[in-house]
């Protein structure tokens, strides 16, 4: 027997059910990319923690290390790039940067492939053994170190060769070479620990941003919207039609399309109206004198009508609305019952934002917000 609520209905109990699968799908997307970025944090400290090498890697290897040289970590798939044009390419620096998205396969305009070999991460320089020779970037003598954030290309430029040159690997293998020869990096500025400590503050930035479990939804908050399809879309624009309709017909006096005053005329010709006594239709009063009218005062309006409270947000208990005041990082769990959640909602990162289709982002403030809803139009404040 179907569940039914003090009116005898049972749409509350399909739309509580319709929205805790809802948000426990949502909790669970979320969670799932919270826990991947956790685990590639973590792995990331436990490597920074205990990258070494050896000179024994470097066995049977063309190579000559030098006294106190060792070998951190050898690719055998790479490719050596040259710049054809001049750049200027930022300073080596140790940021630890998450990916900006998924690297692809491609070679970058302006960047044409030398050779190819093996790269060797020292912790001295890196080299490439190519097929038609050796390159070396000795990290002393680095100037400049850019990663391209679209493919699998890092650049350097070293005080002794004018020309920008450096490497592409396989998109699988370049997010680990780039954290190694960072690491490589710091050690031979002997900056390490500041690796680390960056990692730390990753992590624990990171655990704050852990979503909870959202709260059960029950029969008692289903709204009477619900049973419109669309929901409070479809009642918002229904209102908004209901307004603008008769506004528009009001000014637009359909009675006078010309803009003119109403002329009446006669059916009969004007010959016959000529002969008709003029007694028959008595004579227009004089005009009397000019009188300015006296200019009555409107009713003022009240302040509830010349303002709407929320600034045309939805009426919701949470006190959010569009008139500004603090950004809200950490909304209500229920906030998905009164505003439109986008899909995967509770895995954004940044502030709440409405994005241009209706929906509510949780990416406020970073370049991926409503990227899949016409983009964004304003911020909800608290």
């Amino acid at each position: 027997m179907a569940k039914t609520d003090s009116t005898g209905s049972t749409w509350r109990y399909r739309w509580a059910r319709r929205q805790n699968v809802r948000r426990v799908s949502t909790f669970r997307g979320a969670e799932a990319a919270w826990r991947r970025r956790d685990d590639e944090l973590r792995r990331l400290r436990a490597l920074a923690a205990d990258f070494q090498g050896s000179a024994a890697a470097g066995a049977g290897l063309p190579l000559e290390l030098a006294g106190d040289e060792v070998v951190l970590w050898a690719l055998p798939a790479a490719q050596l790039v040259e710049v054809r044009h001049t750049t200027v390419l930022p300073a080596p620096d140790l940021t630890v940067a998450p990916p900006a998205g998924p690297l692809r396969q491609r070679r970058p305009d302006g960047v044409r492939v030398a050779d190819a070999g093996m790269a060797v991460i020292t912790s001295r320089r890196l080299v490439l053994l190519g097929g038609r020779g050796r390159r070396d970037w000795a990290y002393g003598r680095m100037t400049g170190l850019g990663h391209d954030p679209a493919a699998p290309v890092t650049l350097i430029q070293v005080l002794d060769r004018r020309r920008t040159s450096g490497l592409m690997l396989p998109t699988d293998a370049a997010a680990d070479f780039r954290f190694k020869l960072t690491l490589a990096f710091a050690d031979a500025i002997e900056q390490r620990p500041a690796v680390l400590a960056q990692l730390d503050e990753l992590i624990a930035e990171h655990a704050q941003l852990k979503p909870f479990r959202p709260a059960a939804a029950t029969p008692g908050q289903a709204r009477l919207s619900a049973l419109v399809p669309g929901g409070r879309r479809t009642v918002a624009v229904a209102a908004a039609v209901a307004l603008l309709v008769p506004a528009a017909l009001f000014e637009s006096d359909p009675s006078d399309p010309n803009g003119g005053a109403e002329v009446a005329v006669a059916a009969t010709p004007a010959s016959s109206a000529s002969a008709v006594p003029a007694l028959l239709y008595p004579a227009a009063p004089p005009p009397s004198p000019r009188t300015t009218p006296k200019p009555t005062k409107s009713p003022r309006p009240s302040p509830t009508a010349s303002r709407d409270q929320r600034c045309g947000a939805p009426e919701n208990p949470l006190g959010y609305d569009f008139c500004g005041g603090t950004r809200i990082r950490r909304p209500a769990t229920e906030v998905c019952d009164w505003f439109d959640c986008v899909p995967q909602f509770w895995s954004g990162r940044g502030y709440l934002v409405q994005c241009r289709d209706g929906s509510v982002s949780l990416n406020g403030g970073r370049s991926n917000a409503c990227t899949e809803h016409r983009g964004v139009r304003r911020t909800i404040w608290k």
